[in-house]
Parts: structure tokens; sequence; C-alpha cells
């Protein structure tokens, strides 16, 4: 797997690369069956494991998802370049919950709407906290706070041009 942010040339040497390419990447794929929902919020690793797309302040080390370019979220400090990087596949429940409710547009529905798991996720290496649907089939009843969760990808819907787009989710451990 190489970083975010380095893409393999000549040789197998990894080169850098801009952020604005990772965040464009399926733009370069048009004819696949299936394509992130949301451009540059995960990527895949050489064995098909999905990875956070976030990105970090050189300066004072702090992490954000989504990711973004510039605008270190820290109060204290000024820094105004963020680095992409490859966030953690594992985390542990920090809170959750359960939607009983049709979100609105501009999610499509899906017929007939199912309750569905939300979880607050502490990243293990960074301690940050990522918020994501939690894999079909799972309730709130069926987590608990502290308990061990990775990252997954779902289908969300499929567009008109037949492209079904995915999101990343959370699933529970060895599940």
């Amino acid at each position: 797997m190489h970083p975010v942010g380095a893409a393999v040339g000549a040789g197998g040497i990894a080169t850098r690369f801009s952020f604005a390419v990772v965040v464009r990447y399926a733009d370069l794929v048009p004819d696949v069956a299936s394509q992130p929902a949301i451009d540059g919020w995960y990527a895949t690793d050489d064995a098909g494991l999905p990875h956070l797309i976030g990105a970090k302040c050189p300066q004072c080390g702090t992490y954000v998802f989504p990711p973004r370019e510039n605008n270190c979220p820290s109060p204290a400090c000024d820094g105004d370049v963020l680095e992409p990087v490859a966030l953690s596949r594992r985390g542990t429940i920090w809170s959750y919950t359960e939607n009983r409710y049709l979100p609105p547009a501009p999610y499509p529905p899906s017929e007939p709407f199912e309750p569905f798991a939300i979880a607050a996720v502490e990243l293990a290496d960074e301690g940050l906290i990522v918020l994501g649907k939690v894999v079909e089939g799972t309730l709130a009843a069926d987590l608990k706070v502290g308990m061990e969760m990775e990252l997954t990808t779902m289908p969300l819907y499929t567009d008109d041009d037949g492209v079904t787009r995915t999101v990343y989710a959370w699933k529970k451990v060895g599940a």
C-alpha cells in the first residue's frame, strides 16, 4: 500500500501528487460498476480494504475528517496547510443511535425504508471521532459503547447511469 498522496511511477517508485488528484480519483474511472457516493472520503488499499482519507496538520498534528486542504481545525494552531493521510480502519464506539425515519433529500429513499444504526467511532490511532452508518441489519440494540468496529463499504444507491454509489460504513470486528 502506498500512502495517500503518493502514486507509483516508473520502476515502482512512489511520487507525490496533489491533494486535488486524490479527491477527484473516481472521475478518472467513470465506467466502473461502483464508485464512491462522495469522492475523496475513502479509498482502498492493494488488498481491497477500505480506509478513510483524512487530513493532518503538519504543524500541530491535528487530524480532520472529512479531508480538506487548509485551515487547521485546532483553535490553538495557526497552520494553514493540511496534508492528506490514510486514517485507521478500526476504532471503538464512542456513541451511537438509531435512525427510524426516512432521511430527507438529497438522500435517495430506499423502498421499503428500514431503520438503521449510526455510530460515532473513535479511531484507534488518531483519537478522531468519525460518524458513519453501521452496516445494514445492525440496530442500536446490537451495539454498545466501547465495542470494536472496523471500516467497510456498502451500497447507498444506484444512479441513473446504473453505477452503484457506495459509502463507508462501520461493522463489528469479526462480523
